[in-house]
């Protein structure tokens, strides 16, 4: 995956990017030494189309002028583009997520509001329970179970309740 652009922006997209376990090239003429540090491919240039020549999305967190090169390269070649932050030049938006244990929660704003949903990111990540892990554990040990014992699948939501409360009542 390419990302076209070395400043702030560009930056703030790699984490959640490498967390996904994309191999990242990015793209610019001047890079910030946090993307430097970040273990990516890095080509000190200005975007030129074959850049996305294999890719399958992009991210473009340049400015407009550029961001739409890039949807215009992107176009031609199929490719998905997020835009940060410039609507009107991505095909695809990156929502804000929350990655815990074995839970992802994404939320979108379709690309209107980024930075509403950067705080509903903190907001549900703020809100999720600090043992999470003993939630899944506790829901699959009874999902098996309930598999095994052919529950219907319209009793266990009850069940699963009954199971998540169970736990704080032995922390008590």
């Amino acid at each position: 995956m390419v990302v076209v652009g070395g400043g702030p922006v560009a930056a703030s997209k790699l984490a959640a990017l490498k967390a996904a376990g994309a191999r990242i090239e990015v793209v610019a003429p001047d890079i910030r030494p946090e993307i430097e540090a970040a273990g990516v491919t890095m080509h000190r240039r200005e975007f030129a189309a074959p850049d996305l020549d294999g890719a399958w999305y992009v991210v473009a967190a340049a400015p407009p002028a550029i961001n739409r090169q890039v949807l215009d390269a992107a176009d031609a070649r199929g490719v998905f583009v997020n835009a940060v932050d410039d609507p009107a030049n991505a095909t695809a938006y990156m929502g804000g997520i929350v990655r815990r244990e074995s839970v992802t929660i994404a939320i979108s704003t379709e690309g209107r509001a980024p930075a509403l949903a950067g705080l509903m990111r903190e907001a549900l990540d703020a809100w999720l329970p600090a043992d999470l892990d003993r939630w899944l554990a506790a829901a699959d040990e009874a999902r098996r179970e309930w598999k095994r014992l052919e529950v219907p699948m319209e009793q266990r939501r009850p069940l699963l309740l009954e199971t998540l409360n169970r736990l704080y009542k032995f922390d008590v």
